[in-house]
């Protein structure tokens, strides 16, 4: 009875639209190394990256790939965002999506929303930052950037992978896996209640691996999430670019805002 279960809470927390096919074994991790559940070594070097880019602002890209059943359903999530000073812009996409883009707004603690359901079409929703939650696996509340590093350099069973090119640097691969408890982090109360019945279901943490890029001054420059259950797969890239360029954000109106208690759908994580 156990594969039935898996597959259900499998498909309940992807999008609407994914269902499920046979595992694949694609992203089984290498063995780590032996440092790499010390503090030192693989581990120390993603923490560092991650913790030098919190102190920095960069640009990105997110590619969020959600698959099931032969079908690729994908978003993409662009902007900048100075980490330092907790300031940021992004705009998400989803070619033929019902709604099929959002921009948002990151600063002074807030995020600001353009296109929330039962808010005027010029109007912005807001919500406090600390109080948005993710409503998929392996998405971030309101895409918030933050939310990747939080979970990234939270990384276990870090191995040292090789080097590759990634968008013309030079970079080490740094792979892990994240646990549960970085899984649901600031997950709703239904998605965090749907993670753990996979779990269960699954009889441990949910297969969830992770990568992080670091170039030869020590910068993130890419990072990936993935899991893969039954086939109902998910996984976020995200790619780091113009470190330490500025980024300047257009904070809207108060009089174009509108309090949101709660803004959910695919585009908003």
């Amino acid at each position: 009875m156990r594969r039935p279960l898996v597959l259900t809470a499998a498909a309940a927390l992807l999008c609407a639209g994914c269902s499920t096919a046979d595992a694949g074994s694609r992203d089984r991790p290498a063995a780590a190394s032996p440092s790499s559940t010390s503090s030192s070594g693989p581990r120390s070097a993603v923490q560092a990256a991650v913790a030098a880019l919190r102190e920095d602002s960069a640009g990105f890209r997110q590619k969020i790939e959600l698959e099931g059943e032969g079908q690729v359903y994908g978003l993409t999530v662009t902007g900048g965002f100075d980490f330092a000073a907790d300031r940021g812009h992004l705009a998400v996409d989803l070619p033929g999506g019902a709604i099929d883009h959002s921009d948002q707004v990151f600063a002074d603690g807030k995020i600001y929303v353009s296109g929330v359901q039962g808010i005027g079409e010029d109007a912005w929703g807001v919500v406090p930052r600390d109080k948005a939650q993710a409503h998929y696996l392996l998405r971030a509340p309101l895409n918030d950037p933050e939310h990747v590093l939080q979970q990234i350099a939270a990384m276990r069973k870090i191995s040292r992978e090789r080097e590759e090119n990634i968008q013309g640097v030079r970079a080490v691969r740094y792979r892990g896996i994240l646990d549960h408890r970085t899984v649901t982090l600031r997950m709703t109360p239904d998605t965090r209640t749907k993670t753990d019945q996979a779990r269960d279901a699954l009889g441990s943490d949910l297969p969830v691996f992770a990568d992080a890029w670091v170039d030869g001054r020590g910068r993130l420059v890419q990072i990936r999430m993935s899991v893969n259950m039954s086939g109902a797969r998910v996984t976020l890239t995200m790619a780091l670019s113009d470190i330490g360029e500025p980024v300047r954000v257009t904070v809207p109106r108060a009089a174009d805002t509108v309090p949101a208690t709660e803004v959910s759908g695919i585009l908003n994580g």
